[in-house]
């Protein structure tokens, strides 16, 4: 059975942010960010048996390949991808997206493993990174913050807090004129990819109740606005450079963030995607559904009863008999977090994901 928490702190949490974001925007949910729309499924329809047992094989792997002991314990390999802080952040968000919170629930301990893997290698400066950071970079940062983040809006740990607010400095402090963020923690030129990644990291942290200024989160904002085409597409960079599936999704899911629920911006953002969905590039699978999920939940209505079913049954035929999820170069933890986050998606357990 899914099980629903109804979390007032959650949805306090989430206004405040909308409130101080959503500048110049409607105060209403416009009709294609009407979650209540006639005839929205639920978690118990949308979650089927297969994929019940998906999720269940998929939070297993993942379970067996996080380290228990010595320097590595609560990564999900000794080195490589699986073995960065960004695996780990994700993999402790598709812990939480299936209810368990730090230390409760059926995957309490692994959640704990993961906070306390990326709180060892949150560094003086605030950047979360293993060694020379190399693997991963400023995404891996931003996805161990927005783990991080969710998961100290739940226990409200002091040590998770103290480091959570150092990596938020971080942030802050590598946010260029643009608004946007690039590969370092430094102020350079910016992507799309990146910046994204760290809107979400700095909302989950203000959620939660950490300090992030609204000069920054306007300047981010304004920035993927700038990144958006005439065709509802989202380029890489302001000055120019492709336009994916992925970007797309991941503009449409900071609009969004930002309390932009209606206007052209976003309905053409979702007619691209819309159109893209049997196109995904294969490099940027995992990535780009993971954000497109995300987009089409807070459209709500037909958008994501016509959505969700989809990449479900496509996951759910792609699963491996071990539990994973693999054809992805970031390796099989990658893929199966993504996964696991993605099928999770209706269940409404993160903050970061509410309404």
């Amino acid at each position: 059975m899914i099980r629903k928490i109804e979390s007032r702190s959650k949805v306090k949490g989430r206004r405040a942010f909308l409130k101080a974001t959503a500048v110049g925007t409607a105060s209403t949910l416009s009709s294609i960010s009407n979650v209540s729309a006639v005839n929205e499924k639920t978690a118990d329809e949308l979650i089927n048996e297969s994929a019940r047992k998906a999720i269940d094989k998929g939070l297993r792997f993942l379970s067996g390949r996080q380290i228990q002991r010595g320097a590595d314990k609560g990564a999900f390999g000794a080195s490589g991808y699986a073995g960065s802080v960004g695996i780990c952040g994700l993999g402790g968000l598709a812990f939480m997206s299936e209810g368990s919170t730090p230390g409760v629930g059926r995957f309490g301990k692994q959640v704990d493993l993961c906070t306390e893997f990326l709180m060892r290698h949150t560094g003086p400066t605030g950047y979360i990174a293993r060694g020379s950071g190399a693997i991963g970079n400023m995404y891996a940062h931003g996805f161990a913050m927005l783990c991080m983040s969710q998961a100290y809006g739940m226990s409200r740990k002091r040590e998770l807090g103290q480091k959570l607010r150092s990596a938020v400095k971080c942030t802050l402090a590598a946010q260029n004129d643009q608004g946007g963020w690039r590969y370092r923690p430094v102020k350079s030129d910016a992507d799309l990819s990146v910046t994204v990644c760290q809107i979400m990291a700095l909302r989950a942290a203000r959620d939660s109740g950490i300090n992030v200024p609204d000069s920054a989160r306007e300047k981010c904002i304004d920035y993927v606005k700038k990144s958006q085409t005439a065709d509802g597409s989202f380029r890489y960079t302001m000055r120019g450079g492709h336009t994916t599936f992925a970007l797309t999704a991941a503009g449409c899911v900071s609009l969004f963030s930002a309390g932009i629920y209606d206007g052209q911006q976003i309905e053409k953002g979702l007619k691209y995607l819309k159109r893209r969905k049997d196109n995904v590039e294969r490099h940027y699978f995992y990535y780009g559904h993971y954000y497109a999920v995300q987009a089409m939940w807070h459209a709500g209505g037909e958008w994501w009863n016509d959505w969700y079913p989809g990449i479900r049954n496509k996951l759910i035929t792609s699963q491996s008999a071990n539990g994973a999820w693999g054809n992805s170069s970031y390796g099989q933890e990658f893929a199966t977090a993504m996964a696991c986050i993605i099928l999770q998606m209706p269940n409404d357990m993160l903050p970061i994901f509410a309404r």
